[in-house]
């Protein structure tokens, strides 16, 4: 037996004798979780963690005083989005009656002490339970971008995030499917052009890397966002277990760190839900810039879980997971096989519809949403729900205000062509010369351009509006006075326009899949 497979012996054994002094302890069964790299025990109202004394290509456990050391980062890092959960480093101790946390004896290892959430509480369990839903995907977009928007900001000086790194990081994943792949009969026939594709990807964005570590979007995140490290034990999802033993797997683009649970979320089967995530963080963010390497960005996320279960797979004792290695690996080869740059803008007044309609073709299609209301405000300093009337300054809706709006729409379209996404620019586009500037946009980026035209009655889009005003909680100001102003100076599409526009009734709920299927049928 070698060195390192005799000290995981001794560990396991410690660990199963340190359970069963818990559990004459607590007079309760305690449950242990076994992963590759530690081992948890659930008591009834805490949990302790003990990374195993291993040695893997990502880390590097065997030294006590390593494990220490990675104990205590865990637990700062993990504060900073669930410090309720987070309390502290215990020793391990080989106490006199064996095994014990606290007291006397010799420090053996070392546990991160947390409180126990309630079992069901994970996003993978509640998925399969049919149990997450729009609303906490919703919130927790909001409460992911603002962790982002506070997290420390990499120093140029240290490298993360160029593309020496990614890189690097690349290469260590492919060196780990590799040796997966070697460890089967037959071969994916998807590898060897999905190895080609990242190659010529990363590449591709070789100018992208510097634009973003100038612009600060190089963060200290969590860097394991995959379902199972997102819990919600009641109304609020918060996000544990953040990557403590690789500073260049944490150290990473803000986008790269919301590319895990979108990417989880499409292994798993809900698009919809991917995609209101992502939808949801850049409406907090507005952090369109980085669109063009998002796909790259899931493929990498697709990888590492492919690793992660590939060891797994091998690993007798541990319990299967609902996404198979195979499963992670062929979703990579079909997100990098899927670019579809495409150019969707709405037209009509305030109250037509476009925001509902967009909302469920970004879920049907997996587009990218590009909002006026919320960009307008960005522009000058708001956040989507305030109110430009309560605050002094320039005229939001003015001539001005309207051209930079536009001109930053126009941007945030070019950066999501550029990665491959369907796009949809939810606006109201009622001049031609505006509808014109996409128009071209699309056309320069070879993408299809389609105009979904949301008509309704005036009668009934004054009471949809009035409703909204009355509701709350919409990023549009639009009263009735714009509405009838609108409807006034409104331009109507030309022959050209109407063409490409598919038409939809504010009085007929057409479902989003065939709305979808018309869009994407579109060249």
């Amino acid at each position: 037996m070698s060195d390192e497979a005799e000290a995981e012996a001794t560990a396991r054994a410690r660990v199963s004798a340190l359970r069963a002094a818990l559990e004459a302890q607590e007079k309760a069964p305690v449950r242990l979780i076994e992963t590759h790299i530690s081992w948890v025990l659930l008591g009834t109202r805490e949990a302790w963690k003990i990374k195993k004394p291993v040695c893997l290509p990502f880390l590097d456990f065997t030294a006590l005083a390593d494990r220490r050391r990675f104990c205590e980062e865990e637990l700062r890092l993990n504060r900073r989005l669930a410090p309720e959960l987070y309390l502290d480093v215990v020793a391990l101790r080989d106490g006199p009656a064996g095994p014990c946390l606290g007291g006397q004896g010799t420090i053996v290892d070392f546990a991160v002490r947390m409180r126990r959430f309630p079992d069901g509480a994970l996003w993978s369990e509640r998925l399969a339970a049919e149990a997450l839903h729009a609303g906490d995907i919703d919130a927790f977009a909001r409460r992911l971008a603002g962790f982002h928007r506070e997290a420390a900001v990499a120093p140029p000086s240290l490298g993360f995030g160029g593309a020496p790194t990614q890189e690097r990081v690349t290469r260590r994943l492919i060196t780990g499917i590799d040796t997966w792949q070697r460890s089967l009969v037959v071969a994916s026939g998807d590898w060897p052009d999905l190895r080609a594709w990242l190659d010529a990807e990363r590449e591709r964005l070789e100018d992208h890397w510097p634009l973003r570590l100038r612009s600060e979007r190089i963060r200290e995140c969590h860097g394991d966002l995959h379902l199972a490290n997102i819990v919600q034990p009641g109304d609020q999802a918060t996000a544990f277990d953040a990557i403590e033993f690789d500073p260049e797997m944490r150290w990473i683009d803000v986008l790269q760190d919301l590319a895990f649970p979108v990417m989880d979320l499409l292994a798993h089967g809900r698009r919809d839900l991917a995609f209101r995530l992502l939808d949801g963080w850049l409406e907090a963010s507005g952090d369109f810039g980085g669109l063009p390497a998002l796909r790259y960005f899931l493929v990498e996320r697709a990888l590492v879980r492919a690793q992660v279960e590939a060891l797994r797979e091998l690993t007798p004792a541990l319990p299967a997971s609902a996404c198979s290695a195979h499963a992670y690996l062929r979703l990579a080869a079909e997100l990098a096989a899927a670019s579809d740059p495409r150019l969707l803008v709405t037209h009509g007044l305030p109250g037509s519809g476009k925001t509902f309609r967009s909302q469920g073709l970004l879920e049907s299609v997996g587009a990218v949403r590009i909002r006026s209301d919320v960009e307008r405000k960005r522009l000058f300093g708001l956040t989507a729900l305030e109110s430009s009337r309560e605050r002094a300054g320039p005229d939001l809706y003015g001539a001005s205000a309207t051209r930079a709006t536009y001109a930053r729409l126009l941007e945030s379209v070019q950066a999501s062509l550029d990665g491959g996404w369907p796009t949809i620019v939810d606006a109201a586009f009622l001049k031609r010369g505006e509808r014109g500037d996409f128009a071209a946009l699309a056309a320069a980026t070879s993408a299809p351009f389609t105009i979904l035209d949301c008509r309704g009655s005036l009668p009934l889009l004054r009471r949809r509006i009035e409703a909204r005003r009355m509701r709350g909680g919409d990023a549009s100001e639009a009263d009735v006075a714009v509405l009838y102003r609108l409807a006034v100076s409104a331009e109507p599409l030309d022959a050209q326009e109407r063409e490409r526009a598919i038409v939809v009734d504010a009085e007929h709920a057409a479902p989003p899949g065939e709305l979808a299927a018309r869009w994407l049928s579109a060249t």
